[in-house]
């Protein structure tokens, strides 16, 4: 089991509650994200305990590690975050695989959102209004009415959203989640309130590529959990989603729980709340609110104890 370090990002509309929440220690002024589960060039997980401490993740592993469901995939195929939104992030939109493997070399990128807090009358952006063509959406962006074509979601503690790739989004101010997703970095940006970025620039926009992937509808999906709460005498877990990219599920830990990694998938366990132990048959150390966790695939049983909630990523 590999306790990892998060990477940080410091990007125009983070805030400081991923310092004043997680005790996450950093120098940046802001700390939009933390990347608590990363294998990606542009910024990497090292791993603090064990015989491997110091060793970057993506050092260390073998197929065996990630698993037989992983070898589909030619790259590490997740990447972890921690998201604070001070302010509105920039409405934008990921491609599909196809798309981005041959324009950005890298993959495409669906995610999914665990809201973890949010100020009172949060929303954020899902898609649209009502369907319209890839000519309309281009002739709003022009026309700086882009706006009043998206779908508005008012979020609020628990809710859960899968965003596939090619749907229009955005994380409105004074949420705070934690996403899942493919392990790509390739955003289209398509509207950013004429902010300045950190150069004092405007942000670049991307309009060609993001008319290219946007899939210019409705919704398919509502703003929930897939699967029921299941509720045991020592802890709770809900299903969040099952898809062929990644099974999240979030557990609500009152005393124990057993976890079982076989030779078909790691396991990343993200907490983010309380505290505890986490044990398997050879080592036992203490994990607390933003600790992430690999767990190889093959490693057996896992227990952890304690009063904590976390979210189990398996691929």
């Amino acid at each position: 089991m590999f306790l990892l370090s998060p990477v940080f990002k410091d990007y125009i509309w983070g805030g400081n509650r991923l310092k004043k929440d997680f005790g996450f220690e950093n120098e940046l002024e802001k700390t939009a994200e933390a990347w608590v589960l990363s294998c990606h060039k542009d910024g990497e997980n090292t791993v603090l305990n064990g015989k491997y401490k110091g060793k970057l993740l993506s050092e260390i592993l073998t197929p065996e590690m990630k698993g037989t469901n992983a070898d589909r995939f030619d790259f590490f195929p997740l990447l972890i975050k921690l998201i604070d939104a001070k302010d509105n992030l920039s409405l934008q939109v990921h491609p599909d695989n196809e798309y981005a493997l041959k324009n950005e070399n890298e993959y495409g990128k669906t995610e999914c959102w665990y809201i973890l807090d949010c100020d009172k009358n949060s929303e954020l952006i899902y898609g649209f209004k009502e369907d319209i063509s890839s000519e309309e959406f281009r002739k709003a962006i022009e026309n700086d009415t882009v706006l009043e074509k998206v779908n508005r979601v008012k979020v609020k503690k628990g809710d859960f959203f899968f965003i596939d790739s090619g749907t229009l989004h955005a994380i409105g101010k004074g949420i705070l989640l934690a996403e899942i997703q493919q392990n790509s970095n390739t955003t289209y940006r398509v509207y950013d309130y004429n902010r300045l970025g950190n150069d004092g620039k405007p942000r670049p926009l991307h309009i060609d590529k993001a008319v290219d992937v946007t899939k210019c509808q409705k919704p398919a999906r509502n703003y929930s959990p897939e699967g029921e709460t299941e509720k045991f005498d020592v802890y709770e877990k809900t299903l969040l989603t099952k898809c062929d990219l990644f099974t999240v599920a979030i557990y609500e830990v009152k005393k124990e729980v057993a976890l079982y990694a076989d030779e078909t998938s790691f396991i990343s366990v993200l907490v983010t709340d309380g505290n505890g132990t986490i044990a398997n048959k050879d080592e036992k150390f203490e994990i607390k609110k933003g600790d992430s966790v690999f767990i190889p695939a093959s490693e057996g049983e896992i227990k952890i104890k304690g009063k904590l909630r976390f979210i189990k990523t398996t691929v």
